[in-house]
């Protein structure tokens, strides 16, 4: 068997991941202190370098109409990630947007949010979280969405809402119907312009403030057509939602936890390495393997889970490992190369201070570990209760029992 026979489009995203990687080490990288300074030169400089990167071609790789698939966005997305700036710098941050605008916008929608964002004219931001609600119920929601004629009208509060100083709008995840969440849920899109929307504050993640913010939305009015989707489909959209937005968050750090990995291994080989003898040492040698060990197989998870995404497979078993593989292998490869650089490596001097936080933040953002873990047991055992087993090769597949003889 001829193993490196790939289809076109692997042989473009292949080549595309290639350029992606020198742009990242050779415009991104030298710049990563600008980019972690005062927001607003941080905001200047990222803005330069999107434009670089339109330019080359390199912004929006799985925008609609680009890449056909996300198992083939995957190679490109692990070197979009190599610096945690990469997502907002590529544009990545703005494709479950898109995607989810043209899966489910009307024709006004498509008009006045989609087309601007396409072109690069335009910043999304999506409002779930609440500060009085839990994050992984969404039957807590209590901002609401009344229709009033041919608007709608938005009460409440949401805060953690990425770019939220800089969105052009946000998506609202609101209540339109009564009690409970089948049905009674909806998404619909806000401009951050209209009369009523107002930031009550920004919010910090581990001491750094990167564009998340509380919003209020006080008796915000904006048409009908602002609806994404049906009236009530808000549960549907939000599960939608949360697996694509979930793998591509998790390939990402995939490819800091890479970098993190090769900037361990470098330290390890260098001439300060080599005086400490790192490289001869078991318990340096064990950091290696187990962080190698974990990159390698959250990347198998996330090509699984990828592959059943583009065949429309239902995978949220498949969805939440590779996104907890990910973080853990990120988690664990930065730790370590912390640990080899010593102090060094919580100061400024290297890249993994930053890193780490990202790392951290990893474990909660886009559902936390203790919630997905849980959620997932409780569907594996499902597979024992109302069938013969558990299949493993498509474990969100529930298997019928056999017949009885």
């Amino acid at each position: 068997m001829n193993l490196t026979v790939q289809s076109p489009i692997a042989l473009d995203a292949q080549a595309l991941a290639k350029r992606v990687r020198a742009f990242v080490d050779e415009r991104i990288v030298p710049r990563e202190a600008e980019l972690a300074g005062p927001r607003a030169s941080a905001l200047a400089c990222q803005d330069e370098l999107s434009a670089a990167a339109r330019e080359q071609g390199l912004w929006g790789s799985f925008y609609p109409g680009r890449l056909s698939s996300l198992e083939a966005y995957l190679a490109v997305a692990e070197q979009e990630g190599r610096s945690e700036y990469g997502g907002a710098i590529f544009g990545t941050e703005l494709a479950l947007d898109t995607h989810m605008l043209t899966r489910h916008g009307g024709a006004h929608i498509r008009n006045a949010f989609l087309v601007p964002l396409l072109a690069a004219e335009a910043v999304s931001a999506y409002g779930m979280s609440e500060p009085e609600s839990i994050g992984s119920i969404p039957a807590t929601i209590t901002t609401t969405a009344t229709l009033e004629g041919e608007h709608w009208r938005l009460d409440g509060r949401k805060w953690f809402i990425c770019r939220a100083d800089r969105a052009s709008f946000v998506t609202v995840v609101a209540r339109t119907e009564g009690a409970g969440v089948d049905g009674a849920l909806s998404m619909i899109l806000v401009p951050t312009d209209a009369p009523g929307f107002a930031i009550a504050r920004q919010v910090d993640i581990l001491g750094r403030f990167q564009g998340q913010c509380e919003v209020v939305f006080d008796a915000v009015r904006v048409p009908r057509d602002n609806l994404l989707g049906q009236s009530g489909a808000g549960l549907a959209l939000m599960h939608e939602r949360l697996g694509l937005g979930r793998l591509l968050r998790a390939v990402h750090w995939l490819g800091l936890a890479q970098r993190s990995f090769d900037l361990m291994c470098t330290r390890i080989r260098s001439a300060r390495g080599e005086l400490a003898r790192l490289g001869d040492k078991q318990l340096v040698r064990l950091r290696v393997f187990e962080a190698y060990q974990a990159i390698a197989s959250a990347r198998c998870l996330l090509r699984d889970a990828a592959r059943k995404f583009d065949a429309g497979v239902a995978n949220s078993i498949e969805v939440n490992l590779a996104k907890i593989a990910a973080s853990q292998a990120l988690s664990r490869a930065v730790d370590s190369a912390i640990q080899i650089y010593g102090a060094e490596g919580l100061s400024s001097l290297t890249p993994l201070s930053g890193i780490y936080r990202v790392a951290r933040g990893t474990h909660i953002l886009d559902g936390a570990d203790d919630a997905l873990i849980s959620a997932t047991g409780r569907r594996l055992l499902e597979a024992y209760e109302h069938a013969d087993g558990l299949n493993f090769d498509w474990p969100s597949q529930v298997v019928a029992p056999a017949p009885q003889q």
